[in-house]
């Protein structure tokens, strides 16, 4: 039986995009093709992938079994192909990076757009995330590099520190907080506390050092949004100083009186895997990124 590789893409992107039309669109492929590669992989296999049974086709339990192979074997296959271009000292087809949206995004814009100027052949991907959805996005997608605040450390994966971020807690300029001295806990949890959900659904990290266990949480999607929330009085929060500092001088943002300290500093990370050597790319980037603080 010789198994095709791209048959086992197609069902993957089948089961991403949840139907046989919305895979043929984004293959740019007819529906009938996609419908005939699938049957033939079934063939192929002597087994039933799909249980077309219903109004919409539904993964059979060896279906499932089938998917998580290949999506295996498809990442080897990139992988190999990986290895040999690097070998040949080929810049690598495709690099990406995934963000954490609590970083500060200037120097990692300056090191891409010197990196776009020296015209290299690779496609280049970024992608924000936050909290632990930095992490699972890295391992999904098989990225090349995180930059990211907090993350689960093994001995499959290389780090270098970044310079450090400065948080502080803040509220509105109109906030009864702004004007209290020596603010406790149990005075804070009196008030919304602000926060940033984390984008992969499963809240593995606290990007914000802490919350205050008060009864009225206030999430938001990005910092962007949680700065507007602030502004606004809505409740009180961590903040990147870097975000910030414009407010903070104008006063519709003050910096909280909290008694136990109102500021902490954290110290990010770029990640890569130790297993596969960095390409061209990714090691210009680096080198750009370092330059770029």
């Amino acid at each position: 039986m010789k198994l095709d590789l791209d048959s086992i893409r197609v069902l993957k992107t089948i089961v991403e995009k949840g139907s046989f039309a919305a895979a043929a669109k984004t293959l740019h492929r007819a529906q009938s093709a996609i419908s005939y590669q699938i049957k033939k992989l079934e063939e192929a296999l002597n087994l039933e992938i799909f249980d077309r049974s219903e109004y919409r086709a539904e993964l059979t339990a060896a279906g499932k079994m089938i998917l998580d192979e290949g999506i295996r074997l498809l990442n080897q296959a990139k992988h190999i192909e990986e290895l040999a271009q690097q070998l040949n000292q080929e810049w690598e087809p495709n690099f990406e990076v995934v963000i954490d949206g609590i970083l500060e995004i200037d120097p990692i814009m300056s090191a891409m757009k010197k990196l776009l100027l020296e015209d290299i052949p690779t496609k280049i991907s970024l992608t924000m995330e936050y909290l632990g959805g930095v992490q699972h996005r890295f391992d999904k997608n098989q990225a090349d590099l995180m930059l990211v605040k907090e993350y689960q450390k093994s001995t499959n994966l290389l780090s270098q520190p970044l310079p450090g971020v400065e948080c502080l807690l803040c509220a509105g300029g109109s906030h009864p907080l702004s004007t209290m001295e020596e603010v406790s806990i149990a005075q804070l949890k009196q008030f919304v506390e602000l926060s940033v959900h984390d984008s992969s659904g499963q809240e593995l990290y606290d990007v914000e050092h802490m919350h205050f266990g008060g009864e009225r949480m206030f999430f938001l999607s990005d910092f962007k949004s949680k700065k507007q929330a602030l502004i606004q009085d809505i409740g009180f929060g961590w903040m990147p100083h870097y975000l910030v500092s414009k407010e903070l001088e104008e006063g519709t943002l003050v910096e909280v009186n909290y008694q136990h300290g109102s500021r902490f500093t954290f110290v990010p990370h770029l990640v890569w895997r130790a297993e596969k050597k960095l390409g061209k790319t990714a090691q210009r980037f680096i080198e750009l990124l370092n330059s770029s603080y």
